[in-house]
């Protein structure tokens, strides 16, 4: 969430920073928490100011029983309980004022950064990287690779949706075989690439629901995540949710920064709003399979960090083979946490469409506001500094299973029906190197 100390002195900056996103809500809810935050402001000095007295009072109780002036004493006392109450009373008001403006700023986005491209909608996401396409462009892709991933996956008896459905509903995806060895490969490929400078983690894959809350997810998205009631427990759309609140509550040493994880996990959504909509194969499921990519850092290390990510994605992909090119996300078409995000995005030659594999993102101290993750400074010298700051963090999909296998079948199809496997996943497959051969 946005400090309420910045929306107290630059409102207006504010305002005309996520008047960039397009969204008009954003004016009149900054309005009230400014107004709230006047509120709380003045209730805060009538309590202080009625606690002092009552102190003074009791002082003064003392005193006049000490003299012993009792008829006074109590008359005093009478006094301090009446102010008693009515600090209860403020102190009540407080704490709904409080809940409601905390309300009003989970709501409120992230403001873009100033680089950021401004546009209206995804069709305004300009191109940095790429594209990198066959000789010919998108008319080289031979006959034989445009044919649609869920076909090839059918006739290989690799991918079967008809029976996940059977044992548990639509959008549910099923591999088989080889296909289910390739999915592995995958992730672990996508673990093996970042060992190098990510901790390794194998998070949860339940949260709390204040967990939830922190990445963002909550309160807005509620109705896209998959809900335990019974134990208030949600499952993860991402690793990202957990791999955030790893430190949440926590105080880290600026010499631990940036701390760096990756974590394989099960991602579950219900994908509200999404019918009819890229739902054969496996472009839109209700689980799938991904390794995400998380830092934690300081404002002035998140710059880097965020093209190195972005990098190590595209590398990846680059590798596997698939033709490729890499978005920046405009203002208008920003995640509500995002403060600068970069797609990368895959050509599927039977889908006949770029699909996006991985969004690698800036959060700024949006994230770490909500989850309270901070660090302690030092100077010149490495002595502390008093206070904390909080952290910037940053994630990226690393690999996400569905639509890379699906670009993977589509793009190394060949003439005679198989697929072959991309050199860099042979160490994970068993030996096999082809698909259906």
């Amino acid at each position: 969430m946005i400090d309420v100390r910045q929306l107290r002195e630059h409102a207006d900056e504010i305002c005309a920073a996520l008047a960039r996103r397009g969204d008009a809500s954003c004016d009149s809810q900054i309005e009230q928490v400014v107004e709230l935050d006047r509120q709380l402001r003045e209730i805060t000095a009538r309590r202080d100011d009625a606690r002092a007295r009552i102190n003074e009072l009791s002082r003064e109780v003392g005193q006049l029983r000490r003299d012993g002036n009792v008829e006074q004493a109590e008359t005093v006392q009478a006094e301090s309980r009446a102010l008693g109450e009515e600090v209860g009373r403020i102190e009540n008001e407080h704490e709904a004022i409080s809940a409601n403006m905390h309300e009003l700023l989970l709501h409120i986005p992230n403001v873009p950064h100033p680089d950021v491209p401004n546009g209206a909608s995804d069709a305004d996401n300009p191109v940095v990287t790429g594209p990198f396409l066959p000789e010919g462009g998108l008319d080289g892709f031979a006959d034989h690779q445009r044919v649609p991933h869920w076909e090839i996956g059918e006739a290989l008896g690799i991918l079967d949706n008809e029976r996940a459905t059977k044992i548990a509903a639509s959008m549910f995806t099923m591999q088989r075989g080889a296909g289910a060895t390739m999915a592995r490969a995958l992730c672990q490929y996508a673990l093996d690439s970042n060992a190098d400078a990510f901790e390794e983690i194998r998070p949860p894959s339940l949260v709390s629901t204040a967990t939830l809350t922190s990445t963002g997810q909550l309160p807005k998205f509620a109705d896209d995540a998959y809900a335990i009631e019974r134990d208030d427990l949600w499952c993860i759309p991402t690793a990202e949710v957990p791999l955030t609140s790893m430190y949440s509550g926590e105080i880290l040493d600026v010499a631990e920064l940036p701390a760096r994880f990756m974590a394989y996990s099960p991602c579950f959504r219900r994908e509200a709003g999404s019918a009819g909509r890229d739902t054969r194969g496996m472009l839109r499921s209700h689980e799938f399979d991904k390794v995400e990519i998380l830092a934690l850092a300081t404002a002035d290390q998140a710059p880097e960090l965020l093209v190195d990510m972005i990098s190590r994605v595209e590398r990846m992909i680059s590798s596997l083979g698939l033709h490729h090119r890499v978005i920046e996300i405009c203002s208008g078409d920003l995640g509500q946490s995002h403060h600068r995000s970069f797609d990368i995005e895959v050509y599927a030659p039977g889908c006949e469409q770029w699909l996006e594999v991985s969004s690698v993102s800036w959060f700024s101290d949006y994230q770490a506001r909500r989850a309270d993750i901070r660090y302690r400074q030092v100077d010149a010298d490495g002595k502390p500094v008093k206070g904390t700051v909080l952290v910037h963090t940053l994630n990226g999909s690393a690999l996400a299973v569905p639509r890379v296998w699906a670009a993977i079948l589509e793009t190394h199809r060949q003439e005679d029906g198989s697929v072959k496997v991309p050199e860099v996943l042979l160490p994970y497959m068993r030996g096999i190197t082809v698909l259906g051969g």
